[in-house]
């Protein structure tokens, strides 16, 4: 084959690799953004199946002259119901206090007190963290609502490998982590799932108590022992 026509050739073959391989990019991307959605769907059955969840939820500072919720770890059930550690900030100090939700009452019990008092968490820019665990208007509902889904990398943790897929949120939605959050506004999400669609966290951006971007990052840990939780 003459010198010129097998380099014309290669390059025809050349340019259809090209082709192909853009064109099944093309398809392998629209197909990963269609799948998003049942995925945070399926994520949403599994935490509303769970017996418990263990959940944590915090952020590194509230801004400055609010009072605000700055961590809640524990565990909780879809009665709904939360038993767990909270700390808050009001006034510039930190306060934690050992917290128990149930039957639409919250209880806590400081450190510097000897029993558990009825409270109102709305008053502490704090949530009912039992209603984290309901299976509408709880933390599972963040995933069905979230748009503008993107697929970003895929990240190792321990055994896991997780997929990225981040989001917005609108503020109403988000209200049901903090009821300060900016209504009007939207936050923007990112959340970690595995390849069987657990979620195992999720940090979420915006105004939840004024212009200034807070962000807090949620963990979670489905487990498959029942929770009691009691009134004190």
């Amino acid at each position: 084959m003459p010198t010129t026509r097998r380099f014309l050739l290669i390059g025809l073959l050349i340019a259809l690799s090209g082709m192909l391989v853009a064109c099944g990019s093309g398809d392998d991307s629209k197909q990963s953004t269609a799948d998003l959605a049942p995925r945070l769907k399926s994520a949403k059955k599994q935490i509303d199946t769970a017996e418990t969840v263990d959940l944590g939820m915090a952020t590194k500072e509230v801004p400055s002259g609010v009072t605000g919720l700055l961590s809640a770890t524990g565990k909780g059930n879809h009665a709904p119901a939360f038993e767990g550690k909270v700390k808050v900030v009001t006034s510039g100090a930190t306060i934690g206090a050992d917290v128990i939700a149930v039957d639409g009452q919250v209880y806590a019990k400081t450190g510097f007190a000897p029993v558990f008092v009825k409270i109102d968490p709305a008053s502490l820019g704090a949530p009912d963290p039992a209603a984290l665990f309901a299976r509408s208007g709880g933390v599972s509902d963040l995933l069905i609502k979230t748009t503008a889904l993107k697929a970003g990398d895929k990240t190792r943790e321990g055994e896991d490998v997780l997929t990225t897929i981040t989001g917005t949120l609108d503020g109403a939605t988000v209200q049901s982590l903090i009821p300060t959050a900016d209504a009007a506004q939207t936050f923007s999400v990112t959340y970690k799932l595995t390849d069987k669609n657990q979620l195992r966290a999720a940090t979420i951006t915006g105004p939840f108590y004024d212009a200034t971007a807070t962000t807090y990052t949620l963990t979670l840990k489905l487990l498959d022992e029942p929770l009691t939780v009691q009134a004190p």
